[in-house]
């Protein structure tokens, strides 16, 4: 669906794969097996195709005219009893780890919570 998105908005702008090639720095070869469904791009990858073509994001995944709706959420039942870490300073404490856990590399994220578990495991 997604090559298909993007041969469809790369046509309809009148660029060829070449073109998008220079504006990106993404080989035509790989271009070509992104458009015929034979790789999956990343995220950064697609925010570099949706830049080069001058569209926003969402548009590689979304057909109609506008912004999507936004996707309606359950609303999340209220325990008795709130859960440990969802007011207060321990609420703090786990955004501000959240953060900074986000801003790790992904096998750097691993190893930490790997030795946190095993840390946990020990008596």
């Amino acid at each position: 669906m997604i090559g298909e998105r993007l041969r469809s908005i790369r046509k309809e702008k009148n660029l060829s794969q070449g073109e998008l090639e220079k504006r990106t720095g993404l080989s035509r070869c790989y271009l070509s097996r992104l458009e015929n469904g034979h790789t999956t791009p990343s995220v950064e990858t697609l925010e570099k195709l949706a830049g080069a073509l001058g569209v926003p994001l969402y548009k590689l995944f979304y057909e109609g005219e506008g912004a999507p709706p936004p996707p309606l959420l359950p609303k999340k039942a209220r325990a008795k009893e709130e859960a440990w870490g969802s007011s207060g300073k321990w609420a703090s404490f786990l955004r501000q780890l959240q953060g900074l856990l986000g801003k790790l590399e992904e096998s750097d994220r691993k190893l930490l919570l790997g030795m946190a578990f095993r840390m946990a495991r020990r008596k």
